[in-house]
């Protein structure tokens, strides 16, 4: 006998929707040529980084809060999160006119702590992983009263995620495959259910980061699923495939280029699965694009990095004879072969520098791989030995 299915129900989910009328977004969907091409297959973009606050959160957020007794209401809320989830809890709380306390990770993105800031909520560094972002915030409730909103272990909050399900349903209908990022599991749990409910026919796809290591998917780094999202997932979901942060980065950096979509580590995943093979079928498939929060910096690193890897650009050492014009040379060189210099940098001294020689670290701009190789070899055509560094 079959048994019951955990979580929210398809009426709540649609109960869900209807509080977030005139509230959250219905984002867009996109159909792009560019990755359909390089994913063998048509790839549909749901950009929920163009979500109020920058991410899908805030539809939970605001279908828990919205539930509060008045007693609630007046003690406030609570939430630990590495900055999505305490942006979305802080919004919602403002706009609620309720008092909020965001409890995050030190080493969170600051983009997404000021955001949380700047929508009033009372926001602190805490420790070096949402585990301990986590347990301060519920220490926090216990003290105060505040209610604890939790970033996906509660029903209401997978309700509210579950929209983008009902959303998808109607906007793709025709979609064969959906891919979701797993992170605690509340927004995978919830588009899942929804459709699960309307769209029995659709595979969805969880896709996760390596759990071992530092990445760049900051919004999904979470040791595991919580208990009753993994008990959701492993009744609703029909696969998970696992991305590296050389493909996210890939990835970023082309729905930066051709799609003009900025979107963070943890919102890229599902393109970075298509693009990489992760996901079979060939039928349309729809990447939930989560969050466009990317921290300025790390957005410079990852484009700077996706670009040297594609070929766009090149830094190579060599040693020139330490007298005048010898760099102008190795720069008339680089211009007849069509390489944009951006940046020199000389070194004089180190123990494998002769003292009768200088050290020369180019940065350049070239088309693409092909044009890297053709400037290193006039350059090596000329004498010069060489070291490429990107």
């Amino acid at each position: 006998m079959a048994t019951e299915t955990t979580g929210p129900t398809l009426a709540e989910i649609e109960a869900a929707r209807r509080g977030l009328a005139d509230i959250a977004r219905v984002t867009p969907v996109y159909t792009s040529d560019t990755f359909s091409r390089l994913a063998a297959r048509e790839v549909v973009l749901k950009a929920e980084n163009l979500q109020r606050t920058g991410s899908f959160k805030v539809r939970g957020a605001v279908t828990r809060i919205a539930a509060l007794t008045d007693s609630q209401r007046a003690a406030g809320v609570v939430a630990a999160s590495a900055g999505n989830h305490g942006q979305a809890v802080a919004w919602a709380a403002r706009e609620a006119g309720i008092p909020a306390a965001i409890f995050v990770p030190q080493d969170a993105p600051m983009a997404k702590v000021e955001a949380c800031r700047n929508y009033s909520a009372d926001t602190e560094l805490v420790g070096l992983t949402f585990e301990d972002a986590l347990a301060a915030a519920f220490e926090y409730a216990e003290e105060t009263g505040a209610t604890f909103v939790h970033p996906y272990e509660d029903e209401a909050v997978i309700a509210g995620q579950g929209t983008i399900g009902l959303e998808l349903a109607e906007q793709v209908p025709h979609a064969e495959t959906v891919l979701v990022p797993i992170g605690g599991g509340g927004l995978a749990s919830g588009i899942a259910l929804a459709l699960r409910a309307v769209k029995p026919g659709v595979r969805v796809i969880g896709v996760e980061i390596q759990r071992d290591r530092y990445t760049i998917a900051d919004g999904i780094a979470v040791k595991r699923p919580g208990e009753l999202t993994s008990a959701i997932l492993d009744d609703v979901l029909d696969d998970i495939v696992i991305v590296s942060d050389e493909e996210i980065s890939e990835a970023i950096v082309l729905l930066l280029e051709r799609s003009k979509l900025v979107v963070e580590g943890a919102g890229a995943v599902g393109v970075a699965a298509l693009l990489s093979g992760h996901v079979g079928g060939s039928g349309p498939a729809v990447a939930v694009l989560s969050g466009g929060n990317i921290d300025p910096t790390m957005l410079i690193s990852v484009v700077r990095h996706g670009l040297t890897a594609g070929g766009r650009y090149l830094v190579v050492r060599t040693q020139l004879a330490d007298r005048p014009g010898e760099l102008i040379k190795l720069l008339s060189l680089v211009a007849e072969e069509r390489g944009n210099v951006i940046a020199v940098e000389h070194h004089r001294e180190g123990m494998d520098i002769p003292v009768s020689a200088t050290e020369v670290e180019l940065t350049l701009v070239t088309r693409d791989e092909d044009h890297c190789l053709q400037l290193l070899a006039a350059m090596a055509e000329r004498g010069y030995t060489l070291q490429r560094l990107g």
